[in-house]
């Protein structure tokens, strides 16, 4: 049975100079960077009235615009049980699967159910055909932050061997790194954002037109 989905999207905010001019910034993510904390993604500041005959709204002479840029837009879709998240941007696909999914407490070993939502991603990177995936492991910051350490690059190095597996495709190459604590997306001082907190990101690059 399929888990039904609440989609959330995340519009970019585009800025208008004046009358002829205008110009657009692309954002991107940092390649080897997990998923930005939040709180500090850019947001759209309330719309300005703009003088057309300000003076200092007139390019210096000589001086040209930038070409206009496509904002990049965030997609983010969660299941309704809050298990799984997909984001999708122009350049990227991710999926965050929480370590409760995957694995037992302060466990690193997958059971039959968590390899079928890895096999599952598997299918989705297949269509994608790309040539590296990231795999990165996350906890939350209970326990001391040497064990969170290891026990998040233990579960990454899990989800990996079973992707690796399932791809079977020596034009992969794997990216596997273990954060612990650090990159936080909910609040640690609750059980609901710690369990969010405690999961698997595996990111690869968006190819398919």
């Amino acid at each position: 049975m399929t888990t039904p989905r609440l989609p959330l999207t995340l519009g970019a905010a585009t800025l208008l100079l004046a009358a002829n001019l205008y110009g657009a910034t692309t954002a991107r993510a940092d390649g080897g960077d997990p998923s930005v904390p939040p709180g500090t993604e850019p947001s759209a500041g309330a719309p300005v009235k703009i003088d057309p005959t300000d003076p200092d709204l007139k390019l210096p002479e000589g001086a040209t615009l930038a070409e206009p840029k496509v904002l990049d837009i965030k997609s983010v879709v969660e299941d309704q049980s809050g298990d799984e998240r997909r984001e999708d941007t122009n350049a990227d696909v991710t999926f965050a699967l929480q370590a409760e999914v995957l694995f037992s407490k302060d466990s690193a070993k997958l059971g039959a159910a968590a390899k079928a939502r890895i096999g599952a991603i598997a299918d989705e990177i297949r269509k994608q055909n790309p040539t590296q995936v990231r795999v990165f492991g996350f906890t939350d910051n209970l326990g001391t932050s040497a064990h969170g350490d290891v026990l998040s690059r233990q579960r990454a190095n899990a989800v990996q061997a079973v992707l690796d597996q399932d791809l079977n495709d020596p034009n992969i190459t794997f990216d596997v790194r273990g954060y612990g604590e650090q990159y936080p997306i909910a609040d640690n001082s609750t059980e609901e954002g710690r369990k969010k907190n405690r999961r698997v990101e595996v990111t690869f690059p968006r190819t398919e037109s």
